[in-house]
């Protein structure tokens, strides 16, 4: 049987001037599906049995090509949007014709020439078609452990919640909101930190190192800033968590730890109502 959307090997029933016809398995020669002749190498002969992947062309006709797509049906690929029409965006699969993402399986805006995961399936006409709905198809048995070092693409943002990410592409991964103080989008790849292994297996992650690796970064990026601002900020240690997040993308505790950290030093002092470098 025909596998739509699959990397399959399929007999060459017969050769002909437009390529080589693949056996169906209907029984019925009409049914066998065309490899175009551009596919073909020389060397191949009726009876052989080659391994193809089969789509429909743009006139709506299974097709075999040899070359292998960028993912599969019932599979999560990352792939590139590349044009947009009034009905929804096409991603570059790999092959001839590009992958229809509609508009009624876009949960986010979608950017050309920008990356998104997304899950690949057959419409009710049996044709290729790509969703960013993918949730249901990560899993939550990830090997990973605390402190481990991931990658993974962010997948949906909620306000509140925080942001969702599939880790490795295979695993639900979440940043709690108190944990990112980078302004993220879906689609980006981004490098985390396990910071738990939930009972239920999913991953809690940030995109900060450890309070004590944090601070010297942190220390060093207040540093930078006072150098860009004529050595002054308006912050201290009574600022809301609100102002310093705007300011310095940080927690108001993660503040706190690094402006000790240049007090000691004698980097920094504090001066009207703000921190102040030391000449």
């Amino acid at each position: 049987m025909v596998k739509i959307g699959k990397i399959q090997k399929m007999k060459v029933n017969n050769i002909e001037k437009m390529g080589a016809y693949l056996d169906s398995g209907t029984g019925y020669r009409e049914d066998n599906i065309l490899l175009p002749k551009s596919q073909l190498t020389k060397d191949v002969k009726e009876g052989d049995e080659i391994e193809v992947f089969i789509y429909r062309d743009s006139e709506d006709r299974l097709i075999a090509t040899t070359k292998k797509p960028y993912g599969q049906v019932e599979e999560l690929a990352y792939l590139k949007a590349v044009d947009e029409t009034t009905i929804g965006a096409f991603m570059d699969i790999g092959l001839e014709r590009d992958l229809f993402l509609p508009f009624r399986e876009q949960k986010y805006t979608i950017e050309i020439g920008k990356k998104y995961l997304v899950n690949i399936y057959l419409d009710k006409s049996e044709r290729l078609c790509a969703s960013t709905n993918i949730y249901q198809y990560l899993k939550d048995n990830s090997p990973y452990v605390q402190d481990d070092r991931v990658i993974g693409i962010v997948y949906d943002i909620k306000p509140g919640v925080g942001i969702f990410v599939a880790v490795d592409k295979i695993y639900r991964g979440l940043i709690p909101e108190k944990e990112n103080f980078k302004k993220l989008k879906c689609g980006e790849e981004i490098e985390t930190r396990v910071i738990r292994v939930r009972e239920d297996g999913k991953l809690d992650l940030s995109m900060r190192e450890k309070s004590y690796i944090q601070m010297d970064t942190d220390s060093e990026m207040i540093f930078n800033e006072l150098k860009k601002n004529r050595g002054f900020l308006e912050l201290n240690d009574k600022s809301s968590p609100e102002d310093i997040k705007r300011k310095l993308n940080m927690s108001k505790k993660s503040f706190k730890r690094a402006v000790g950290r240049l007090l000691k030093e004698n980097k920094i002092i504090f001066s009207n109502g703000g921190i102040k470098l030391v000449k």
